[in-house]
């Protein structure tokens, strides 16, 4: 484990320069697709990673997170944003009483180190102080990412919410019980 500081980030935190040491880079080789009803590893190589388009609209999202009641977390190492972690405010899913994980990134370069985990926890831990009964979350197809959010206890969604669905048909829809 890395030593980090994780704390709650206030909306005037939240611009570019906060992301100017994180490297969202993701070199991509096998993905999970659903077929016929059940989760298969496909080979579908590629590289994500985001554009300073994609970081304006990242600070739009998380700036708007904060402003509506919800949360952001960050992971500073020598003071620069290694991971961060979005939890929305607003409850879906009937009894499921979901509330959404909407982002959670660690830097390339730090990949590995408990980050993840310990923003996974903060999020879980606040979801659940706001009355939750799960983390919802529309996780990357990747199979390295998969294994985390199995990692952190996380199983198919039992109800799909359709706006992430859409927005990212590729996406592992999931559910971690608080």
């Amino acid at each position: 484990m890395i030593t980090a500081e994780y704390r709650e980030l206030a909306e005037r935190e939240i611009g570019l320069d906060l992301f100017k040491h994180f490297i969202r880079h993701q070199a991509v080789g096998d993905c999970y697709r659903k077929a016929e009803g059940r989760w298969v590893i496909v080979s579908d190589p590629f590289i994500d990673d985001w554009t300073r388009e994609d970081y304006i609209t990242l600070v739009k999202c998380l700036k708007n997170t904060v402003k509506t009641g919800g949360f952001v977390f960050g992971a500073f190492a020598e003071g620069k944003l290694k991971g961060f972690a979005s939890l929305e405010k607003g409850f879906f899913g009937g009894e499921n009483k979901y509330l959404d994980l909407s982002s959670i990134h660690v830097s390339e370069d730090l990949r590995g180190c408990g980050i993840g985990k310990r923003l996974f926890s903060m999020a879980k831990k606040r979801a659940k102080e706001m009355g939750a009964r799960k983390l919802y979350i529309s996780a990357h197809s990747a199979v390295e990412s998969q294994r985390f959010y199995q990692a952190m206890g996380c199983a198919e969604a039992k109800e799909y919410n359709a706006a992430h669905t859409e927005k990212e048909p590729f996406d592992c829809q999931l559910e971690c019980e608080l």
